[in-house]
């Protein structure tokens, strides 16, 4: 039997939030998505340190009691919102049908959506940032982290040995090195946009900097991977 399910059967109603917490487990899977959302921000705004159980049950109307029951504890749900970020880049990755484009198209559109997902997910980027500052600990303790990037380095492989033997790529690169190049400077234009800005009183989230700056990075790779 279904773990939500049975919950769902053998909890005693005792009262109206009990009542509410039991029907929610009918469906556990939008259950379970609501409170990784809403985790996401949470975790992605306060760290793990300063996120609280209670807020995110109250944002997903459920209760810190069924929390607990779907991730085990505070430390569970917050390695299961790291592992949901990096799955969920992984799968739009797996779209971008990079086998079908000729190499260098491949890793222009491999960069571009790099920059446009880091851009667009900045939670992700605080998650990343809130992660290294715990020194990876929790997402070593994933059972499943390594599994989800394999994808990510084994496409810029294939892609990159395309390029090579067609002699569009220059050989000798590490496609970890070259994965490497792209997160960090589409991570950098978020992560440090606002002391960044600051500094150099500027407007880099502009839709003209931002532009720029994309095809900037783009061409900065291409060029670097190049023969």
């Amino acid at each position: 039997m279904n773990q939500a399910v049975h919950f769902a059967q053998t909890a005693k109603p005792a009262g109206k939030a009990v009542q509410r917490e039991t029907t929610r487990t009918n469906d556990p899977v939008r259950t379970m998505a609501e409170i990784l959302e809403v985790a996401t921000t949470e975790f992605a705004n306060k760290g793990l340190s300063g996120a609280r159980i209670d807020e995110i049950a109250a944002a997903t109307r459920t209760s810190k009691r069924m929390i607990y029951y779907y991730f085990g504890s505070k430390d569970g749900l917050y390695i299961a919102v790291l592992e949901e970020a990096y799955r969920r880049m992984r799968a739009i990755e797996g779209e971008l049908h990079l086998e079908d484009l000729p190499p260098e198209d491949a890793l222009r559109r491999l960069v571009s959506f790099t920059f446009d997902h880091h851009h667009d997910n900045q939670d992700y980027i605080r998650l990343v940032m809130n992660e290294n500052m715990e020194r990876g600990a929790y997402l070593a303790q994933s059972k499943s982290i390594q599994e989800l990037n394999v994808p990510a380095i084994q496409a810029i492989r294939q892609l990159y040995d395309r390029g090579v033997a067609t002699k569009v790529f220059r050989p000798g690169l590490d496609p970890i090195d070259i994965h490497a190049s792209i997160s960090a400077l589409s991570f950098f234009n978020v992560s440090n946009q606002h002391t960044f800005d600051l500094i150099f009183k500027r407007d880099g989230q502009s839709p003209q900097a931002l532009s720029a700056r994309r095809e900037n990075i783009v061409e900065m790779v291409v060029r670097f991977v190049r023969a």
